[in-house]
Order: structure tokens, then C-alpha cells, then sequence
């Protein structure tokens, strides 16, 4: 897969034109971030991901939040840690659904990172995730609730998938009855 050469964004599935950005606040957050990437990728939903600092590229910030509705985007999946205002930026730069994933990346695990991502003012929405890599997950499950909103084949791997957690669940019951009842 080739890089953007106007802003580094690398496409997940280059098959289609990118539907989800995914932003780090560093490369560091990738561990985290993957998390969405493998859901976004297991609905076949083509994402591109990248770096971008509200705090150290903040023109960055700026130029990918402007340019991703142009760009064929339809929800913004944001991850940072510390003083994490990442997704508060790109949403008051963008009229896209921004998805604000804390990340534990701090001698506060995550607090900080999820207070500054949650404490947005009226007017500017973010919807915040938990902390880390169950957040990230989280994240991309909202992202293709938004996205199946408008598509209905989409509605049917995501309704399938909310049957296949519920079958996981009662395998798991299963399985603990079995353990329980065994002498």
C-alpha cells in the first residue's frame, strides 16, 4: 500500500474509497487503535489511518478534519492519550461524527485522556468510548452503526454480529453451568 504524499494517511482496505478516518495522536497509539481497524476491516468498511497532534501539528489537525467530508469520509474515529483534545479539534473543524477513543498513555492511565475527550462544550459533539483497546472496538462498532443507518446490507453483518455476541454469551453460560455441575 502506498502513502498519501499530500498528508500520509494510509488506506486499511484500498479496495473502496476510505469511509472511516482513524487519528492518532502518535504512532505510539497503534497497539490501541488497531482495535478499530480489525472490526472496521472484519465489516469491510475501507478506513484510512493516521498520525495527526492537536497539540504538535495542529494545521495538520485542521487540514484533515476540513478536507474529510471532500474526501469521501463519513465518521472520524479519533485516539489520544494525556491532554487528549485530538477529537475535540477535529470535530470543531468537521460536520462528520467524531469518535473519541482515551487512550491510557499517561502516569494518570487514562483519566486525563478520557475527561479531556469527554468535557467538550455545547455544540461540539464527541462521542466518547472507554479507555483503550475495548474503547477503540467500541469505536468502530458505533462507526458502522452510523455508516449501516444508510445501508442495509450493512445493517444485516451488524445485526448478524449482535446475534453472534449473544450466541458467544450463551456458550459461555453453557459452559460455566457444565463446570458448575460437574462433581
Amino acid at each position: 500500500m502506498q502513502h498519501s504524499k499530500e498528508s500520509n494517511q494510509h488506506p486499511v482496505n484500498s479496495q473502496q474509497n476510505p469511509m472511516v478516518g482513524v487519528v492518532m495522536g502518535s504512532d505510539s497509539d497503534l497497539p490501541v487503535m488497531q482495535e478499530a481497524l480489525e472490526v472496521l476491516t472484519s465489516f469491510g468498511i475501507p478506513a484510512e489511518i493516521t498520525v495527526a497532534s492537536a497539540h504538535r501539528s495542529p494545521k495538520r489537525v485542521y487540514e484533515y478534519a476540513s478536507s474529510a467530508s471532500k474526501r469521501g469520509l463519513k465518521v472520524l474515529i479519533a485516539g489520544a492519550g494525556g491532554a487528549a483534545h485530538l477529537a475535540g479539534v477535529l470535530a470543531a473543524e468537521t460536520r462528520l461524527p467524531v469518535i473519541g477513543v482515551p487512550i491510557a498513555s499517561s502516569p494518570l492511565a487514562g483519566w486525563d485522556a478520557l475527561l479531556a475527550t469527554v468535557q467538550m462544550p455545547a455544540g461540539v459533539p464527541v462521542a466518547t468510548m472507554a479507555v483503550g483497546k475495548a474503547g477503540a472496538r467500541n469505536a468502530a462498532i458505533l462507526a458502522v452503526q452510523i455508516l449501516a443507518v444508510a445501508d442495509s446490507e450493512l445493517e444485516k453483518r451488524l445485526e448478524r454480529y449482535k446475534e453472534e455476541l449473544a450466541e458467544q454469551v450463551a456458550e459461555k453460560a453453557a459452559g460455566l453451568h457444565e463446570k458448575l455441575s460437574t462433581p
